[in-house]
C-alpha cells in the first residue's frame, strides 16, 4: 500500500531508458513480494518474475502446469510493492497466437514492464534441461507478432526467448532470433548458451537489446557483471537464486530443529524480527493509521 510511488507507465519508461544506456542491468528473481522489496532496497535495477519459481512455489514442476491467472496474480502482487521495473516469464504465451496476445494485455494491466515468450512446444521444459522441443519458426513468429500487436503501451518490453540452441544449434537459433526481431520483439533472450563465444556471436548478430540468463546448475558458466557488460548484454537475470537461497536455509534449519529439538543454534542465520518490520515499513503504516484517526468523538449533538 505504502511502497510504490511510480505508475506502471513510469516503470516501463524506466526500463526503456535502461535498455538504451549501454550498461548491464541486474534483475534478480523475486520469489514473493517481500523478496521484491528487498531487491529494491539493495539497489538493484529491476525485478524478474520466473515461471519456474511461480511453479515451484505452487509445488509444481516447470512444465506449463501453472495457469495464466496464477502468473498474472503473482506479477501483480510483485509490481504493487516496488518502484523497480519488473519483467515476467510467460512461457509459451498460454496458448497460440490469440492467447499470447491476451496474455500481453493482462500482464500490462497487472503493472509489468515487460515479459518474455518462448519458442518451445507445450508442455514445455526448463530451458536448461535436455529433451526440449521447439515449434516451427513460423509458429513463433505468429506468437511474437500477435503479442507485439496486442501492446497498449509502446514501452512495454516484449522479449522473445529462443530455446533453439539446444535443438538446432547456434547458427539456426540466431536465424530464428533475427526473425523474431523482424516480427516485433523488442529484446532477445538466447537460452542455454554454452560458452562466452556463443554469447558473443548472438550479440554480434542481433541489433536489439539482449538478456542473459545466469541460472545456477545450468548449461552456461556463471558470468559476472563485468564479463556480461563487456559482451554488450543489456540485462542479466538471476531467476531462481533467491528461492534456492531461501529453501537451502529452510532445509538446514529444519534439520537442526529435528536434531537439537530447538532453534537456538540457528538464530544468527535468521532475519531478525526488527529487520523484517523495517522491510515491511511497520512504522510508516502506524503513522499513516494515526494520521487518519486523529480525531476525537464527543457527545456534542450534531446541528
Amino acid at each position: 500500500m505504502l511502497f510504490t510511488q511510480k505508475t506502471a507507465a513510469q516503470k516501463r519508461a524506466d526500463l526503456k531508458k535502461q535498455l538504451s544506456d549501454g550498461n548491464l542491468h541486474q534483475f534478480p528473481g523475486a520469489f514473493n513480494p517481500l523478496c521484491a522489496q528487498m531487491i529494491e532496497r539493495k539497489g538493484f535495477d529491476g525485478v524478474y518474475v520466473s515461471g519456474a519459481v511461480i511453479a515451484a512455489d505452487l509445488c509444481l514442476p516447470d512444465i506449463g502446469i501453472a495457469t495464466l491467472d496464477e502468473f498474472v496474480n503473482r506479477g501483480r502482487q510483485i509490481c504493487r510493492v516496488t518502484d523497480l521495473p519488473a519483467i515476467i516469464d510467460i512461457d509459451t504465451g498460454f496458448g497460440e497466437a490469440m492467447s499470447a496476445a491476451r496474455s500481453i494485455r493482462l500482464m500490462e494491466e497487472a503493472g509489468l514492464a515487460g515479459c518474455h515468450i518462448e519458442d518451445q512446444v507445450m508442455p514445455k521444459r526448463c530451458g536448461h534441461l535436455d529433451g526440449k522441443e521447439i515449434v516451427e519458426t513460423s509458429v513463433m513468429i505468429q506468437r511474437v507478432r500477435a503479442a507485439s500487436d496486442a501492446k497498449m503501451d509502446s514501452n512495454f518490453c516484449l522479449i522473445a526467448r529462443s530455446d533453439a540452441r539446444a535443438v538446432e544449434g547456434l547458427e539456426k537459433s540466431i536465424d530464428r532470433m533475427k526473425a523474431y526481431v523482424d516480427a516485433g520483439a523488442d529484446m532477445i533472450f538466447p537460452e542455454a548458451m554454452r560458452s562466452e563465444k556463443e554469447f558473443e556471436a548472438v550479440r554480434a548478430a542481433i541489433e536489439v537489446p539482449i538478456l542473459a540468463n545466469m541460472t545456477e546448475f545450468g548449461k552456461s558458466r556463471l558470468l559476472n557483471k563485468t564479463e556480461l557488460e563487456n559482451l554488450g548484454f543489456n540485462i542479466v537475470i538471476y531467476p531462481v537464486t533467491t528461492l534456492r537461497l531461501a529453501m537451502g536455509e529452510v532445509d538446514r534449519g529444519l534439520n537442526t530443529i529435528l536434531r537439537d529439538g530447538d532453534q537456538n543454534g540457528i538464530l544468527d542465520r535468521m532475519q531478525h524480527r526488527r529487520d523484517l518490520y523495517e522491510l515491511l515499513r511497520y512504522e510508516d503504516y502506524n503513522q499513516f493509521d494515526q494520521a487518519l484517526f486523529n480525531f476525537e468523538v464527543t457527545d456534542t449533538p450534531m446541528a
